[in-house]
C-alpha cells in the first residue's frame, strides 16, 4: 500500500480511537501495533515489546518523575497561599492589582512546580474567589488564572522541554534558558490584557478605592504573618534558582538536578510547614507516581508510533514532501504552525512533541530554523491548546475550581489570552533573538 494511504488509515485509525474516550497511551500503541501487523506480520511483535522498552529505559527519562514530584511537593503544600498573599500585598497597588498578582503568582508558581494544571489550580483555588469577591468580572477572574496556568510548560524548569531535549536530542540546560525570556513576555502580554479587560468590563472597583481599601486592610491584617509567608517561600525559589544554576553551569546533569531539587523540595515542605503526618506525603507520592506512570506510557506508546511510522515510510513520505515544497521556509513555519495548533487542540503537548519531533525536526533544521528558539514557540503553540476547545485542559480545571462559572464565560474570557499567544509566536519570527539572546550570552 502507498505509504500516503496508509498513513491516512493510520491517521483515521487513531482519531476514531482518541474520538470514542480511549486513552492517549492506549490508541498509540493499538494504532501502531495493528499498522506493524498488517504490514510485517506476528514476527513484529519482537520489535514493538522491544521498541516500547527500550525508548523509556534511557536515564535521561529519570529527570520527569524527579521533576514531576518537586512540583507535587510545591503544589500539596501551602506554598501557592504563600505565595499568593506575597504577591497580591506588593502588586494590589496596580490597576486591576489583584488580576495581575494572579498573573505574577502563576509565572513563579510555575517555575515551581513546572507543571499548567498544578499552577492552574494551586492559584486558581485562592485567587478566582478572591477576584469574584472584589467585584472582577467572571470572564477575567477565569481567564486570566486559566492562561496564566499555561506559563508552567514554559517557564523552567518544565518537563515538556526536558521531553524535547530528549526526542531532539538537544541540550535541556539550554532550552530551560531559552524559554526564560518568552516565558516572562508572555506574562507581561498577559498582565497589559488583564489591566484592559478591566477597564473595558467596568466591573472591578476603582484603582483608588482598591488602594485605599487595600491600604485599610493593610493596617488591619497582620502584618508580621504577611511577612513570613514571603520568608516561607524565599527557600522554594532559592531551589529552583540552584538548579538553574547547576544547570547552566555545567554542574549537573537534568536528572541530578532533577532529583536534588525533588528532594530539596519535599524536605521544605516538610519543615515550612509541618507536613510530619502520613496522608499529606502519601498524597504527594501519589499525585507524582500516577503523573509520571501517565507520562511516561504516553512516551513509550509515542516511541512505537513513531517506530511505525518509520518502519512503514510514512514519516520519509511526509517529511520528504513538504521539503520538496517550494515555498518560502516563512510560509513553510506558518503550515507547522497551524498544524502545532490543531494537534495542541486535540492532544495533550506531550503527546504532540514525542509524535511530531521526528518528523518536525528534520525539516525544521533542513530550513535553516534554530531548533531552540522552534521549542519555544512549539510550546506556546502547545500552550494555546490547554486554553482552547475540545480538551482545553486549563478551562475544565477552572470549571472545577468555580464551578458557577459558565464554561461560555470562562472561554470568553480564555480566548483573548490565545490571541496574546499567538502575538507572542508572531514577536518570536520577527525577533527571534528574543528566546536566543539569553542562552547565547551565558552558554556561548
Amino acid at each position: 500500500m502507498d505509504p500516503i494511504t496508509l498513513g491516512i488509515i493510520v491517521a483515521v485509525g487513531l482519531i476514531v480511537l482518541m474520538a470514542i474516550g480511549t486513552p492517549i497511551a492506549f490508541a498509540l500503541g493499538g494504532v501502531s501495533l495493528m499498522a506493524l501487523l498488517y504490514d510485517r506480520g506476528m514476527p513484529e511483535l519482537t520489535y514493538f515489546g522491544e521498541t516500547f522498552f527500550e525508548r523509556i529505559a534511557e536515564f535521561g527519562f529519570v529527570a520527569i518523575p524527579m521533576f514531576i514530584l518537586m512540583g507535587a511537593a510545591v503544589a500539596s503544600s501551602p506554598t501557592g497561599r504563600d505565595l499568593y498573599r506575597s504577591l497580591d500585598l506588593w502588586m494590589g497597588r496596580l490597576p486591576a492589582g489583584l488580576a495581575v498578582s494572579n498573573i505574577g503568582a502563576c509565572s513563579i508558581f510555575a517555575a515551581l512546580s513546572g507543571s499548567s494544571p498544578a499552577t492552574c489550580a494551586a492559584i486558581g483555588k485562592m485567587g478566582i474567589p478572591e477576584m469574584r469577591t472584589r467585584g472582577y468580572p467572571d470572564g477575567v477572574a477565569a481567564g486570566c488564572i486559566a492562561a496564566g496556568g499555561t506559563l508552567g510548560i514554559l517557564i523552567p524548569p518544565s518537563v515538556t522541554m526536558i521531553i524535547y531535549g530528549i526526542a531532539s536530542e538537544t541540550s535541556i540546560g539550554r532550552l530551560f534558558i531559552a524559554g526564560v525570556v518568552p516565558g516572562f513576555m508572555l506574562a507581561g502580554l498577559f498582565m497589559v490584557w488583564t489591566i484592559i479587560a478591566c477597564k473595558l468590563a467596568g466591573g472591578y472597583q476603582n484603582p483608588a478605592a482598591e488602594a485605599a481599601g487595600r491600604l485599610k486592610e493593610t493596617v488591619k491584617a497582620n502584618v508580621d504573618s504577611n511577612l513570613k509567608a514571603v520568608v516561607r517561600v524565599l527557600p522554594f525559589l532559592a531551589v529552583v534558582a540552584g538548579i538553574l544554576f547547576a544547570l547552566y553551569g555545567g554542574v549537573a546533569t537534568p536528572s541530578e538536578a532533577a532529583g536534588v531539587g525533588a528532594f530539596l523540595c519535599l524536605a521544605l515542605a516538610i519543615l515550612i510547614y509541618r507536613m510530619w503526618q502520613a496522608g499529606p506525603i502519601k498524597l504527594i507520592m501519589r499525585d507524582s507516581l500516577r503523573e509520571s506512570v501517565m507520562i511516561m506510557l504516553v512516551i513509550a506508546c509515542a516511541e512505537v508510533f513513531a517506530y511505525a511510522l518509520s518502519s512503514l515510510f510514512i514519516t520519509q513520505t511526509v517529511a520528504g514532501a513538504i521539503a520538496d515544497l517550494e515555498v518560502n521556509r516563512w510560509v513553510l513555519m506558518g503550515v507547522i504552525n497551524v498544524f502545532l495548533l490543531v494537534a495542541g487542540f486535540f492532544l495533550p503537548p506531550v503527546a504532540v512533541i514525542v509524535m511530531t519531533a521526528p518528523i518536525l525536526l528534520p525539516i525544521i533544521l533542513a530550513a535553516d530554523f534554530d531548533p531552540y528558539w522552534f521549542a519555544v514557540v512549539l510550546t506556546i503553540n502547545l500552550e494555546i491548546g490547554l486554553i482552547t476547545p475540545p480538551v482545553g485542559l486549563n478551562l475544565f480545571i477552572i470549571k472545577g475550581i468555580a464551578p458557577d462559572i459558565s464554561l461560555r464565560s470562562i472561554l470568553t474570557g480564555s480566548l483573548p489570552y490565545a490571541l496574546c499567544m499567538v502575538l507572542a509566536i508572531v514577536l518570536l519570527c520577527l525577533f527571534p533573538d528574543i528566546a536566543l539572546w539569553l542562552p547565547d550570552l551565558i552558554m556561548g
